[in-house]
Parts: structure tokens; C-alpha cells; sequence
């Protein structure tokens, strides 16, 4: 079940990409990145009063940890997408596994064999050969953001395991983090301008916040019950989701190169599985 929450959270992260590249074209960065923060925040609120679940928690200091280092992963990648093309933003970003698994075994203890630490490289090779990205010398300070919203998502994957093993639920996890990120992505909306939606425009940045607020509930059950280097590497999933949108919504024609990057990616997923159901 942690596999399959992952894969769903995957589906659903591609799909908040869809609404976040069609509202991109009326909105700032900051408006999208608050209305992803601020609905999920309301829908964190409603799915508490319903579980009759207190918001309120005893782990504050774990959660802020959790919060600001996501929040802040999501700044560096949208700094580094505005100086990079795209493919190799993207490419940086999905480096988050990689490090998951180096933090785990330097600072946590675990053990990662080498069929895990190859899955994991597979699983990035597959991201690269699929996104294709290039960086020329002048967009070195893009590349820094970009490898640094990696490396700082990761902490936040392993804060999200953390605070599942001290029982907090996701749905209080979430919260806290989308309250965060609205916070900063209504500073960064105030600082840049603020454009009032209009009809569908509405559509699109409810799209946001709600494919965004239950990607992220799915995410975090993964994290809290499955393992965290295998929840990590399935997080690929995410680029297979968002290829076969562009094919289907904007007529995006995949080479060869990029059913192999499938390949690599899925391969990498079931071996790393596999693996770690070994050490089991």
C-alpha cells in the first residue's frame, strides 16, 4: 500500500503541474505558489473538523523543520526554473532521492546496499535521458538552486518518515506545511503583483491547490508507513505522468529515448523494491 500511495500521489503531482503550466500564463509564480498553499490549507482544515482531528500539535519544532525546508525546496525550484530551461530544472529537483539515501546512511545508519543505491541511480539516469537538459556556463547560479531544492527537498521526505513515526497524522503534516507555503507565496505575490482570477481562471488555481493538497496527503502515507528510499525513488513516477499529459493535452511526440527513460525509471522502482523487501 505504501507503493501504491506514492504512485497516486504521483499521478496527482502531475496533475497539479497541468493546472500550474496553464495558469502560469496569467499568474506570477508567487500567486500560483500561494493559491497551492493557501486551498490546501483550507482543505486540511475541513478533512480535521470532519476526523475531528486538533490540528494543534506537541511536535512544532519537528513540523517548522518540515515546513521550511519544503517551502524553501519549492523557492530554490522556482528560482532556478526562471534562470534554467525547464528539462534541466526538473532534472536538479528529482536529485532528492539520491540525496535521500546518502542522508540515511550518513546520518540515520541505515545500510543501503548497493542493488538500492543502483535502483537509485537508474531511476535519475532515467529522469536525464527523458528530460534531456542542457546548462551553459553563464546559468551556473540556476544549477546551485536547482541541486539545492534536491538536496533540501530530501530533508523534508525524511522530516514527513520522522514525524509519521511519532504518529502524527497527514492530514495535521500537510497543514502546517501548505499554511507555510501560502505565507511565502503570498509575500512573493504581494512583492511581484496580484491579478485577480476571472472565470476559468478559478478552475485552474482550485486545480493547484486541490490536486496539490491530496498529492501531498498520499505522499506523506507513503513516507509514514512505507520505506522511505523505496516512497523516494517511486516519486519518479511523477516525470512518466507529466511526459504522457504532454502527449495527450499539448501533442508533445516522445522519442525512442524517452520510452527508454520509462524503462529505466520503472526498472529502477521494481529493483529497489525488491531490494529492500530482501533485508526485510
Amino acid at each position: 500500500m505504501p507503493a501504491f500511495w506514492m504512485i497516486v500521489s504521483c499521478f496527482l503531482f502531475a496533475c497539479m503541474g497541468v493546472c500550474v503550466k496553464l495558469g502560469s500564463a496569467d499568474f506570477s509564480t508567487g500567486e500560483i505558489v500561494f493559491y497551492r498553499g493557501a486551498v490546501s490549507m483550507l482543505m486540511m482544515v475541513g478533512f480535521a473538523a470532519l476526523q475531528r482531528r486538533p490540528l494543534t500539535t506537541p511536535h512544532w519544532r519537528m513540523h517548522v523543520s518540515r515546513s521550511l525546508s519544503g517551502s524553501l525546496a519549492l523557492c530554490c525550484y522556482f528560482f532556478a526554473i526562471g534562470l534554467l530551461p525547464l528539462a534541466t530544472a526538473v532534472t536538479l529537483n528529482y536529485t532528492s532521492p539520491i540525496f535521500v539515501a546518502l542522508l540515511l546512511a550518513a546520518f540515520f545508519g541505515e545500510r543501503l546496499r548497493w542493488p538500492v543505491l543502483l535502483a537509485v541511480v537508474m531511476g535519475f539516469a532515467g529522469v536525464v535521458v527523458l528530460l534531456r537538459p542542457t546548462l551553459q556556463p553563464d546559468q551556473w547560479a540556476g544549477a546551485v538552486a536547482g541541486l539545492g531544492s534536491g538536496a533540501i527537498a530530501s530533508l523534508a521526505y525524511i522530516s514527513v518518515r520522522e514525524l509519521g513515526r511519532v504518529g502524527e497524522p497527514e492530514v495535521r503534516t500537510v497543514f502546517w506545511f501548505s499554511l507555510t507555503t501560502a505565507l511565502i507565496g503570498l509575500a512573493w505575490a504581494l512583492a511581484s503583483g496580484i491579478h485577480r482570477p476571472a472565470g476559468l481562471q478559478w478552475l485552474t488555481l482550485l486545480g493547484v491547490g486541490l490536486f496539490g493538497g491530496l498529492a501531498q496527503l498520499a505522499m506523506t502515507r507513503s513516507y509514514r508507513y512505507g520505506r522511505t528510499v523505496v516512497s523516494a525513488n517511486l516519486s519518479y513516477a511523477t516525470v512518466i505522468f507529466a511526459s504522457l499529459f504532454g502527449m495527450l493535452l499539448w501533442g508533445e511526440i516522445m522519442p525512442p529515448s524517452s520510452w527508454l527513460a520509462i524503462g529505466l525509471i520503472v526498472s529502477g522502482a521494481i529493483l529497489v523494491s525488491l531490494a529492500t523487501r530482501e533485508r526485510a
